[in-house]
Protein backbone atom coordinates (compact mmCIF):
# COMPACT_ATOMS: atom_id res chain seq x y z
CA UNK A 1 0.00 0.00 0.00
CA UNK A 2 1.80 3.03 -1.27
CA UNK A 3 1.49 6.29 -3.10
CA UNK A 4 4.41 7.13 -5.37
CA UNK A 5 5.19 10.49 -6.93
CA UNK A 6 7.42 10.28 -10.02
CA UNK A 7 8.70 13.11 -12.21
CA UNK A 8 9.65 12.45 -15.83
CA UNK A 9 11.09 14.78 -18.47
CA UNK A 10 10.48 17.95 -16.42
CA UNK A 11 11.64 19.72 -13.30
CA UNK A 12 8.83 19.59 -10.75
CA UNK A 13 8.51 19.08 -7.01
CA UNK A 14 5.08 18.41 -5.52
CA UNK A 15 4.44 20.56 -2.43
CA UNK A 16 3.33 19.00 0.89
CA UNK A 17 3.87 15.39 -0.22
CA UNK A 18 2.94 13.80 3.13
CA UNK A 19 -0.18 15.93 3.49
CA UNK A 20 -1.23 15.01 -0.06
CA UNK A 21 -0.64 11.30 0.62
CA UNK A 22 -2.67 11.40 3.84
CA UNK A 23 -5.43 13.31 2.06
CA UNK A 24 -5.61 10.85 -0.85
CA UNK A 25 -5.83 7.97 1.61
CA UNK A 26 -8.61 9.76 3.55
CA UNK A 27 -10.61 10.36 0.35
CA UNK A 28 -10.28 6.70 -0.64
CA UNK A 29 -11.31 5.51 2.83
CA UNK A 30 -14.28 7.92 2.87
CA UNK A 31 -15.68 5.87 -0.04
CA UNK A 32 -15.21 2.60 1.92
CA UNK A 33 -12.28 1.54 -0.25
CA UNK A 34 -8.70 0.63 0.63
CA UNK A 35 -5.52 2.12 -0.77
CA UNK A 36 -3.50 -0.28 -2.87
CA UNK A 37 -0.70 1.03 -5.09
CA UNK A 38 -0.99 4.46 -6.72
CA UNK A 39 1.62 6.05 -8.93
CA UNK A 40 1.41 9.68 -9.97
CA UNK A 41 3.68 10.56 -12.88
CA UNK A 42 4.27 14.28 -13.42
CA UNK A 43 5.41 15.03 -16.94
CA UNK A 44 5.23 17.50 -19.84
CA UNK A 45 2.46 18.22 -22.35
CA UNK A 46 4.46 16.47 -25.06
CA UNK A 47 4.96 13.30 -23.06
CA UNK A 48 1.31 13.10 -21.99
CA UNK A 49 0.24 13.68 -25.61
CA UNK A 50 2.31 10.63 -26.62
CA UNK A 51 0.53 8.54 -23.98
CA UNK A 52 -2.84 9.90 -25.13
CA UNK A 53 -2.07 8.96 -28.73
CA UNK A 54 -0.59 5.55 -27.95
CA UNK A 55 -3.12 4.22 -25.45
CA UNK A 56 -6.32 6.17 -26.12
CA UNK A 57 -5.94 7.09 -29.82
CA UNK A 58 -6.59 10.74 -28.92
CA UNK A 59 -4.51 13.44 -30.57
CA UNK A 60 -5.21 16.15 -27.99
CA UNK A 61 -3.49 17.69 -25.03
CA UNK A 62 -5.00 16.91 -21.65
CA UNK A 63 -4.09 17.55 -18.03
CA UNK A 64 -4.51 13.97 -16.81
CA UNK A 65 -4.85 10.36 -17.91
CA UNK A 66 -5.88 7.73 -15.39
CA UNK A 67 -5.17 4.01 -15.79
CA UNK A 68 -7.36 2.02 -13.41
CA UNK A 69 -5.96 -1.23 -12.04
CA UNK A 70 -8.35 -1.43 -9.09
CA UNK A 71 -9.84 -4.69 -7.88
CA UNK A 72 -13.05 -4.77 -5.85
CA UNK A 73 -12.35 -2.49 -2.85
CA UNK A 74 -8.60 -2.08 -3.45
CA UNK A 75 -7.74 1.15 -5.31
CA UNK A 76 -4.76 0.77 -7.65
CA UNK A 77 -3.76 2.86 -10.63
CA UNK A 78 -1.36 5.00 -12.57
CA UNK A 79 -2.20 8.66 -12.95
CA UNK A 80 -0.20 10.70 -15.45
CA UNK A 81 -0.38 14.47 -15.13
CA UNK A 82 0.85 17.21 -17.47
CA UNK A 83 2.44 19.84 -15.24
CA UNK A 84 2.47 22.21 -18.23
CA UNK A 85 -1.30 21.90 -18.62
CA UNK A 86 -1.94 22.26 -14.87
CA UNK A 87 0.06 25.50 -14.79
CA UNK A 88 -1.73 26.80 -17.88
CA UNK A 89 -5.12 25.94 -16.35
CA UNK A 90 -4.22 27.58 -13.04
CA UNK A 91 -3.63 30.82 -14.94
CA UNK A 92 -6.80 30.36 -17.00
CA UNK A 93 -8.97 29.70 -13.91
CA UNK A 94 -7.07 32.23 -11.76
CA UNK A 95 -6.17 29.77 -8.97
CA UNK A 96 -2.86 28.94 -7.35
CA UNK A 97 -0.89 26.27 -9.23
CA UNK A 98 -0.74 24.08 -6.08
CA UNK A 99 -4.52 24.17 -5.75
CA UNK A 100 -5.03 23.26 -9.41
CA UNK A 101 -2.51 20.43 -9.02
CA UNK A 102 -4.42 19.08 -6.00
CA UNK A 103 -7.68 19.29 -8.00
CA UNK A 104 -6.15 17.31 -10.86
CA UNK A 105 -4.61 14.76 -8.49
CA UNK A 106 -7.93 14.13 -6.75
CA UNK A 107 -9.74 14.10 -10.11
CA UNK A 108 -7.65 11.06 -11.04
CA UNK A 109 -8.32 9.41 -7.68
CA UNK A 110 -12.05 10.03 -8.08
CA UNK A 111 -11.94 8.27 -11.45
CA UNK A 112 -10.42 5.28 -9.65
CA UNK A 113 -13.32 5.47 -7.19
CA UNK A 114 -15.84 5.21 -10.01
CA UNK A 115 -16.62 8.84 -10.83
CA UNK A 116 -17.11 9.67 -14.51
CA UNK A 117 -17.00 13.01 -16.34
CA UNK A 118 -17.97 12.50 -19.98
CA UNK A 119 -21.64 13.49 -19.63
CA UNK A 120 -22.59 16.90 -18.25
CA UNK A 121 -24.41 15.44 -15.23
CA UNK A 122 -21.42 13.19 -14.43
CA UNK A 123 -19.03 16.14 -14.79
CA UNK A 124 -21.14 18.12 -12.30
CA UNK A 125 -20.97 15.26 -9.80
CA UNK A 126 -17.22 14.99 -10.36
CA UNK A 127 -16.77 18.72 -9.70
CA UNK A 128 -18.79 18.50 -6.47
CA UNK A 129 -16.70 15.54 -5.34
CA UNK A 130 -13.50 17.44 -6.19
CA UNK A 131 -14.68 20.43 -4.14
CA UNK A 132 -15.58 18.22 -1.16
CA UNK A 133 -12.18 16.55 -1.38
CA UNK A 134 -10.36 19.90 -1.60
CA UNK A 135 -12.23 21.08 1.50
CA UNK A 136 -11.11 17.91 3.26
CA UNK A 137 -7.50 18.69 2.31
CA UNK A 138 -7.75 22.14 3.87
CA UNK A 139 -9.40 20.71 6.99
CA UNK A 140 -6.76 18.00 7.38
CA UNK A 141 -3.83 20.34 6.75
CA UNK A 142 -5.11 22.90 9.28
CA UNK A 143 -5.16 20.41 12.15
Amino acid sequence: MAINFITQHIKFDLQQKMAVKNWIKAVIESKNKKLGELSFVFTSDEELLKVNQQYLNHNTFTDIITFDNSTKNLVNGDIIISVDRVYENSNKFKVEAEEEMRRVIIHGVLHLLGFKDKKKSDAEQMRKAENRALNLFYNLSNK
